[in-house]
């Protein structure tokens, strides 16, 4: 697509319909538009289909064969207000998750261990490596290959629902594998 020519531009809060050059078509609300970058940010309805929720799509008009205004807004809507400190817990959070993960596969884990350690973090966010050690809650400690009995710590409810958690994903585990190797 050809860059927007002298004035045009498209309003806040129109919506459009754009198809992509991999002829994906995609819909929504404009947000934001940049000129210089040719960057679009549409809010598109959600993926999860859960309500007051939806998705926010970057497109660069670069690889866009068309775009329809379906509905051209003149006037300028009023802006949402952002809970700044609410993004930057979940930025922090997101960067401590992916330096978590980036550190197991550098410490060579194995990937039952990685899928391990997912799980335990989605219900107890007090869970760390230590080496290629599972450090829930300084309290318990996994250690490979990651079964129950691998579970270590002070007798008590912190190690019998680790040892639970470990249990279930095990036999999740198991269950994948049989089911993939059959099909």
């Amino acid at each position: 697509m050809a860059a927007p020519g002298p004035g045009e531009y498209f309003s806040v809060g129109s919506h459009i319909s754009c198809l992509t050059c991999l002829g994906q078509r995609l819909q929504g609300e404009v947000v934001a538009f940049d000129y210089q970058s040719k960057m679009l940010t549409l809010k598109c309805d959600p993926s999860s289909r859960k309500p007051n929720l939806h998705d926010v799509i970057l497109i660069n008009l670069d690889y866009v064969s068309e775009v329809d205004i379906i509905n051209d807004r003149t006037e300028t809507p009023p802006l949402a207000s952002l809970n700044v400190s609410k993004l930057a817990n979940r930025a922090r959070s997101e960067k401590e998750d992916k330096l978590s993960q980036a550190y197991a596969i550098s410490a060579g884990v194995s990937v039952e261990g990685q899928h391990l350690f997912q799980t335990i973090h989605k219900t107890i966010k007090d869970c760390k490596w230590q080496e290629k050690n599972i450090m829930v809650m300084d309290d318990v400690v996994i250690s490979p290959p990651y079964q129950a009995d691998n579970c270590k710590g002070k007798e008590g409810s912190a190690l019998s629902h680790v040892r639970k958690i470990v249990s279930i994903a095990s036999l999740l585990h198991l269950h994948l594998h049989l089911q993939s190797s059959q099909g």
